[in-house]
């Protein structure tokens, strides 16, 4: 389209470069893809994942109680009202969960509705999520481990994770994520059957290489694009109909495409 090759894609300054927004310098890794698979048998959480026992307060179908006690241990200590990424992690590791590498932590999280702000979850989003799923105990929620697959999740509610997973991890009211950080999220998120393996590794191949500096920081936009443009082209020979005058992709989408012809011909 006339004009397309303008740098639209204004990054905003602010970005977060490190996993959770936590300021941590570590990043998840790609052995971790292959753990995350879990017996589909026990989708629904497994015994013990349900049944109504508070009945009387704000949370009729779980123990209100216990569930409040499980919130007070990772709450944050100046506020009682927020968990942040240090009282995630401290519940992680009661589930026996690498918070930096995992994928089924995101997704834990995404279920019980962790929306309002970046790397924290409020009691109130905590408590109401633990109502929905049906959690009030630790062992509650180690056996619905296995329903955190993100291979049970259908098309549209797979793109709704995959947009939590960029909120979640930005810094504030930080509105992009460091390139390196978007790699490290998406080799997580897509080692799946979502899109393909030469898909996701070229275009991380993509990203680590390239010398635009408009591309240091990646938008929302851009991020669900490529989960997009990956779904409707899914390989090389599919992107044979592929017009960069009639695009409507981003500009990060038509030089990625550039790069594969580019790499081709190498």
């Amino acid at each position: 389209m006339p004009g397309k090759k303008r740098k639209a894609e204004s990054n905003n300054s602010s970005s977060s470069s490190s996993m959770w927004g936590s300021g941590s310098s570590q990043s998840p890794s790609s052995s971790s893809r292959r753990s995350n698979k879990q017996s589909s048998s026990s989708r629904r959480g497994g015994g013990g994942g349900g049944g109504a026992q508070g009945g009387s307060g704000a949370y009729p179908y779980i123990n209100e109680e216990s569930a409040s006690k499980l919130f007070e241990a990772i709450c944050d200590e100046d506020d009682p009202n927020v968990a942040g990424m240090e009282g995630i992690c401290k519940l992680c590791e009661q589930l026996n969960l690498d918070p930096l590498e995992d994928i089924r932590v995101l997704v834990l999280l995404h279920k019980l509705g962790a929306k309002k702000k970046p790397a924290e979850i409020s009691k109130e989003e905590f408590m109401t999520g633990c109502n929905k799923l049906q959690l009030d105990s630790i062992d509650k929620f180690t056996n619905f481990l296995p329903a955190l697959d993100t291979g049970f999740m259908e098309r549209d509610e797979f793109k709704e994770f995959y947009k939590f997973c960029f909120q979640f991890n930005r810094q504030g009211t930080h509105k992009t994520l460091e390139k390196d950080l978007v790699v490290a999220l998406l080799k997580m998120c897509l080692n799946t059957d979502r899109i393909t393996s030469h898909r996701l590794d070229t275009f991380c191949e993509f990203l680590e290489t390239t010398t635009d500096a408009s591309y240091n920081k990646i938008t929302l936009d851009q991020w669900r694009s490529f989960l997009d443009f990956s779904q409707e082209f899914p390989d090389e020979g599919s992107l044979m109909g592929y017009d960069e005058s009639e695009s409507a992709w981003p500009v990060l989408i038509d030089e990625y495409v550039e790069f594969l012809e580019k790499k081709a011909k190498k």
